[in-house]
């Protein structure tokens, strides 16, 4: 894919994303391997449903700046260390969504309890605690215990926080938390009628 294409799905992801209420407000953050050196992430403090072609910063696979306007999101590290521990992944995709991060306050991972997760969804859908608003340097050793103990991983829950997924594209990595946060959705109404 090039350039030009890889930058108008990573605008589409965060229109469809907000427009789903994937995520609100300025939160999350979409990146796209550029090559094997950089990648480009939205910029920070920008809306998913402002979002234009133009609000991507290109950075270093550990978060420095190369191009663009604006600052990095503050997960660039993330992004970064993803694509340096995953060759074959093209697209990460994060939001702040709400059932999510309501299950991982008590789940260690988020079960998939329907034929559609279970299909669609390689591995487990691990929940990890880092204890921060954002993966930093010294999370490397939390983040790479979770890998090994998952290596199938299509994506993450970060604790009281939100979805990591990895793809293929931005607009496949988006399509994929959309099926995590409908999982958790139904997986919190299921353990709520089951205490009823």
């Amino acid at each position: 894919m090039d350039n030009i294409k890889v930058l108008e799905q990573l605008n589409l992801s965060c229109i469809r994303a907000y427009n789903t209420k994937l995520q609100t407000g300025t939160g999350g953050n979409v990146s796209a391997r550029k090559n094997d050196k950089s990648m480009y992430v939205k910029a920070s403090g920008s809306s998913f449903g402002d979002s234009e072609v133009s609000g991507f910063v290109e950075t270093d696979l550990y978060g420095n700046k190369i191009a663009g306007e604006g600052t990095p999101t503050r997960e660039a590290f993330l992004h970064g260390f993803i694509y340096r521990c995953f060759p074959n992944v093209n697209a990460v995709f994060h939001s702040h969504s709400p059932y999510s991060i309501a299950l991982s306050s008590t789940f260690t991972t988020i079960p998939k309890v329907t034929w559609h997760s279970k299909l669609k969804i390689k591995g487990e859908i691990p929940i990890i605690d880092i204890p921060s608003a954002m993966v930093r340097e010294e999370d490397e050793e939390s983040i790479n215990k979770m890998l090994e103990q998952y290596p199938d991983l299509t994506g993450f829950v970060l604790k009281n926080h939100g979805i990591v997924v990895m793809g293929e594209t931005p607009l496949k990595a988006e399509h994929m938390a959309e099926l995590f946060e409908e999982t958790a959705k139904i997986v919190l109404l299921q353990t709520l009628l089951e205490k009823k």
